[in-house]
């Protein structure tokens, strides 16, 4: 086992580095370039040069790049010109914003999906079945966005019962503010629901044709008993999987519920980045993103291990 930890943890490393390479090299072929970004479209062709010059920006590519991951070794994410902060800074700041919100989301989205999912497959082709599969399927294919707009019509505008924008301010405004987050919660959460359900009744109708289960219901175990104790662990190993998948939107942040909300988290500071081209914020969040994906695929690796144990003999 600490074999393969050590192995997933090298491939995470090279992973994160070819994220930096790729991302690194597709900032800097961009139109316009940082200076033109920063100086502005009237900036003058000497202005621009000597502002390369000032930032090393008329150095060769791979030079660039060195010194920028060198720079990042040691934790400088960069400085943004635009807002005048550092990059760790600024993803100090939003990223526990964007983790106290998709975390909520997820937590009640696996509260609601795995019962449900269970109960699909317990009760398939059934009434039940078919009417949490058709509203499944209306929020796994509606646009975030969309839900979004309607959930702020329904509750904003017609009933004035929540806020349509998310509370401002730093982690404590944020957290003093609870009603601004029931709408970015609820629309995360309705979206992720339908998709744990899916996985979730999928994994269950599986585990239930085994040999486990029709033995363990041959001893006269219950259905709720096979359930609880012989299909559940079985049913979660696709839900680990999109688990491990949600950690880099927590990093990232759910891009279009926080630009439609105003959330100041990091979706919101990463869609901002890109319309100003500041090109420092746009490669340090990719950066904490890349890890946080390898990270993610690693931890639902490890879960897997204590789920299934034949993985973990396995390996």
């Amino acid at each position: 086992m600490s074999k393969f930890i050590v192995r997933r943890l090298w491939q995470s490393v090279l992973v994160v580095l070819g994220v930096t390479i790729v991302v690194f090299v597709f900032t800097r072929l961009l139109p316009g370039g940082p200076a033109r970004a920063i100086l502005g479209p009237r900036a003058t062709p000497a202005a621009i040069a000597a502002f390369d010059h000032a930032n090393g920006y008329d150095r060769p590519l791979v030079a660039q790049y060195v010194v920028w991951l060198g720079h990042l070794a040691t934790g400088n994410l960069g400085y943004s010109y635009k807002l005048n902060q550092s990059v760790a800074a600024l993803i100090a700041d939003r990223l526990p914003k964007t983790v106290l919100l998709v975390g909520i989301a997820n937590l009640i989205a696996l509260v609601v999906a795995v019962p449900l999912g269970l109960a699909q497959a317990v009760r398939r082709n059934r009434l039940t079945d078919y009417a949490v599969t058709g509203v499944a399927f209306v929020f796994y294919s509606m646009p975030l966005f969309w839900l979004s707009i309607l959930l702020v019509i329904v509750f904003s505008i017609d009933l004035g019962a929540l806020p349509p924008q998310a509370p401002q301010g730093d982690f404590l405004d944020v957290l003093t503010h609870p009603s601004g987050l029931v709408l970015p919660v609820l629309t995360l959460t309705l979206v992720t629901v339908a998709l744990f359900t899916r996985y979730t009744r999928s994994s269950a109708i599986e585990a239930l044709t085994q040999d486990y289960v029709r033995t363990a219901r041959a001893k006269g175990a219950s259905t709720n008993l096979v359930v609880v104790h012989h299909v559940l662990r079985n049913s979660l190993l696709p839900i680990i999987t999109m688990i491990g998948l949600t950690i880099p939107v927590v990093v990232s942040g759910a891009l279009v519920v926080e630009s439609v909300f105003n959330f100041p988290g990091m979706g919101l500071l990463f869609w901002s980045a890109a319309q100003t081209q500041d090109y420092p914020i746009l490669l340090g969040t990719t950066v904490v993103v890349g890890v946080a994906t390898a990270l993610g695929s690693l931890l639902a690796d490890l879960l897997y291990a204590v789920v299934d144990p034949r993985i973990r003999s396995a390996r």
